[in-house]
């Protein structure tokens, strides 16, 4: 493992811990995009929290999901318990999607879709003619993978053998209108990204220790070829009544609907 900000015991917990802050700031704000936070936390935990070294980037292109990003950058101590109460408040810096310019961790504005692999290609790049030691990280969901720019992107890294660039897809198998199967069809396979000339790998998504060791494996394939890590995961997870419901894409809760996620939570992640 590399050396990172924090040491990490029970990665259960910790995303449990995660989980519940996430359902407190969209309960606070009556927001949504909660369904699509809590499908990438364990991602965050793996990559941002535990893999990524202070010369490598990391970039949440999946921008809707900016709550899941907010709490893990709090957990690194980038931003502070006051700062991130603010979630969603008129003057805050912590917007429904991530804003430039504000906090270390957030290098770019997010959450046009398809953007985040194009500009964590050309982040991978910069490093690459630097002759820097650096990943450039960058998490998408698998509805970006129906982008026209992601396709660019990618044939760009391969391309110029960015072997630097790892690629981590939050495959839910939800979008914003529907079943990803069913909008423009399966775009974030093995075979698609392999027969392009990707180093494609598979994960559980919702496993922080497999994906670290998987992590930890494609950094070191120094092969020429861009990484695609495709974690399978379920929207919504760890609440009930939102795992695999395309509706929390966008639903705020109730009061009551909160205290039943929290108890689904601390059942499932503190038990």
């Amino acid at each position: 493992m590399v050396e990172t900000q924090t040491i990490i015991t029970d990665y259960k917990r910790l995303s449990g811990e995660l989980r519940l802050k996430v359902l407190g700031l969209y309960k606070k704000a009556n927001a949504g995009h909660i369904g699509c936070s809590l499908s990438c936390i364990d991602l965050l935990i793996a990559a941002l929290i535990q893999q990524k070294r202070p010369q490598d980037s990391f970039l949440l292109s999946k921008g809707h999901a900016a709550a899941a990003l907010y709490v893990a950058l709090n957990h690194l101590g980038e931003i502070s318990d006051e700062v991130l109460d603010t979630f969603y408040q008129d003057g805050t810096t912590l917007p429904a999607h991530p804003a430039p310019n504000k906090h270390a961790g957030i290098p770019f504005a997010t959450g046009s879709l398809g953007h985040g692999l194009p500009i964590a290609t050309g982040m991978a790049h910069a490093s690459k003619l630097s002759e820097e030691d650096a990943i450039s990280f960058v998490l998408m969901s698998d509805g970006e993978t129906n982008e026209g720019t992601t396709w660019e992107a990618a044939h760009y890294a391969i391309q110029n053998q960015l072997d630097n660039l790892v690629v981590l897809v939050d495959k839910n198998g939800l979008q914003g209108f529907g079943n990803t199967t069913d909008v423009l069809g399966e775009t974030a396979t093995v075979a698609k990204w392999k027969a392009i000339g990707f180093d494609v790998f598979e994960a559980d998504g919702h496993n922080p220790e497999a994906l670290i060791e998987t992590i930890e494996k494609v950094r070191l394939r120094k092969n020429g070829l861009p990484k695609i890590i495709i974690a399978h995961t379920i929207k919504g997870k760890g609440v009930s009544y939102m795992e695999n419901r395309m509706e929390w894409h966008y639903l705020p809760m109730s009061d009551a609907q909160y205290e039943t996620a929290k108890a689904d939570v601390i059942n499932a992640y503190f038990s």
